[in-house]
């Protein structure tokens, strides 16, 4: 298992602010975390993979068609 990061760590590493990372968590969205006690701590390979999921391929075709 990797270093735990809290919620503004891991805002950092996904260059978002932490609020988004609260707000995602209450719409169940985002990245997985845990949930220790009242702690929220988020895996490193668990962003990583989040970052994964949302990458999208451009298009291939040329511009204009």
């Amino acid at each position: 298992m990797g270093e735990l990061l809290d919620t503004k760590q891991a805002a950092r590493v996904l260059n978002l602010c932490p609020g988004t990372l609260e707000l995602w968590r209450v719409y169940k969205r985002g990245p997985s975390f845990v949930r220790l006690g009242r702690a929220v701590r988020y895996l490193p390979d668990e962003l990583e993979r989040f970052v994964k999921a949302g990458t999208q391929a451009t298009s291939e075709s040329p511009a204009g068609g």
